[in-house]
């Protein structure tokens, strides 16, 4: 079997070709005949707004997106849309990917995402991510060594390459929920929670309240940056409490990417919300957990045990 080859696509002609092939995986790959929604879907991605953007992404200057072809024996065998973030921490997006059908089987898929991987690692990419929506494309994905990492913004859920470099972490608190750099990873950090414990994405409503809060001062996030990559969070809700006559909060929303555990995110992230907390004044910190988490909390200096929480659910 001859070397499986990596092109970038940039002249007129190959972009228009690239085109009719992207719009025909949609059609045939992505939202195939009978799955609900199919139309509404396919209306967007073979409209010229779509089109716009990627080409615009394409095109500019910083965090570009690529058009390829995986190519052997002189034919085109498979395609795809990898986009380079140098901006953040190395990170490779991996947008689309398909081998074309008439050259599936025998390994071909694999042998064009690995190289991918390669192409994309000679150009400085650290890592890999990508949505992995159906089992089929999971399991795929998993072979060449992605493993599950939460859901983005939207409710997708995501996979992952790891970087094999680690990186020092620091932590920031979240002071504008709609910025362009860390507001989209914060919605992603707080979906990739909500799927953790069982809880469904966060409604277009419920994102709007939940930013109203963070701008308010009702609710204070901390995020865990790798670079300038948003990796896990913890959130902190002053409250009032009698007994102390004073401020209090409540300690909630902790979460780490997989990937990205074991590597001190969740200590430096209760360090910080324990560092505001005494800054304010507050008089204690408290955390509802399962039994099973205990240990954890202890150790990162929740040592005060005060008995069980419960709650009476008041929505419905």
């Amino acid at each position: 079997m001859s070397e499986i080859t990596v092109k970038e696509l940039t002249t007129q002609e190959d972009t228009a070709r690239f085109w009719e092939k992207l719009h025909a995986y949609f059609r045939r790959d992505l939202f195939p005949q009978g799955e609900p929604g199919r139309e509404q879907a396919l209306d967007y991605f073979l409209g010229e707004e779509y089109r716009a953007v990627m080409e615009k992404h394409r095109t500019r200057p910083v965090d570009p997106l690529c058009f390829l072809a995986f190519g052997r024996g002189g034919a085109d065998i498979g395609f795809a849309i990898p986009a380079f973030y140098p901006s953040e921490d190395g990170k490779c997006f991996i947008m689309e990917f398909w081998a074309e059908p008439e050259f599936r089987g025998g390994g071909t898929g694999a042998a064009c995402a690995q190289a991918l991987l390669g192409w994309a690692r000679d150009r400085g990419a650290a890592y890999f991510e990508l949505n992995a929506d159906g089992e089929r494309r999971r399991r795929f994905w998993a072979r060449a060594g992605f493993v599950p990492n939460g859901v983005d913004e939207w409710g997708n859920p995501c996979m992952l390459l790891p970087p094999e470099e680690a990186l020092p972490l620091r932590v920031e608190r979240l002071t504008d929920p709609d910025g362009p750099e860390l507001g989209w990873q914060w919605l992603k950090l707080e979906n990739s929670f909500l799927a953790e414990i069982g809880e469904g994405p966060l409604t277009g409503e419920k994102k709007q309240r939940l930013a109203a809060a963070v701008r308010e001062g009702r609710i204070a996030f901390f995020l865990a940056l790798r670079g300038t990559r948003a990796v896990g969070m913890c959130s902190v809700s002053p409250c009032f409490s009698t007994f102390a006559c004073g401020e209090t909060g409540v300690f909630d929303d902790f979460y780490v990417e997989p990937p990205f555990r074991r590597q001190g995110a969740a200590r430096l992230l209760a360090r910080a919300a324990q560092g505001w907390c005494r800054e304010r004044g507050m008089a204690s910190l408290t955390v509802g957990c399962s039994a099973g988490d205990v240990g954890m909390y202890r150790a990162l200096g929740f040592a005060l045990e005060l008995g069980a929480m419960l709650a009476c659910p008041l929505e419905g």
